[in-house]
């Protein structure tokens, strides 16, 4: 191992800068996030992997962050709301859920957004899900097949018909 890859060892590198992993192994990766990090936008919810309320995205892949350990992450790339976009800088998914009115109380909304940034990219990597019609074939964003992919992340609220609203109107933009 090389100084280099030393000194990069037992880290995990979120929004782009690098944290040390934490020292307790037990710590989860939200609770990592929330309280060792400051970054609350992501949110518990079930604690049991049930609502998608803590959804981040690790390697490109969206993952239930109470499902899993920090210490499991050594040298991953996570990616939470914050990273996504800010305020006076929104990604395209952050501001078609302001247009198009995709939350209401907004305590899924983090976990919503980052699940349907990454299942965009599922999509435009033509990786089948449950509702694709064909295994092999292009996959288009039809509201069927944004439902059946955002079916883990729930909304006390109801905004649904809203939320798939956001997520066809930018998947529609980059197509």
């Amino acid at each position: 191992m090389s100084v280099k890859e030393a000194l990069l060892a037992d880290t995990i590198t979120v929004n782009r800068t690098e944290h040390p992993i934490p020292e307790d192994p037990r710590t989860s990766l939200l609770d990592f996030l929330r309280s060792g990090l400051g970054l609350t936008g992501t949110k518990k919810g079930c604690d049991h992997g049930q609502c998608g309320a803590c959804t981040v995205i690790v390697n490109g892949i969206r993952i239930n962050s109470c499902l899993t350990l920090a210490a499991m992450h050594d040298g991953d790339h996570v990616t939470t709301i914050e990273g996504l976009g800010t305020p006076d800088d929104p990604s395209a998914l952050q501001q078609a859920f302001l247009e198009h009115d995709g939350f209401q109380c907004g305590y899924c909304t983090p976990g919503q957004i980052c699940s349907a940034t990454a299942m965009l990219q599922e999509i435009a990597n033509d990786w089948p899900s449950d509702a694709s019609a064909d295994l092999e074939g292009r996959i288009e964003a039809t509201g069927e097949e944004i439902r059946e992919r955002m079916s883990g992340n729930l909304c006390r609220c109801g905004a649904y018909a809203n939320i798939v609203a956001a997520i066809r109107d930018v998947a529609e933009k980059s197509a």
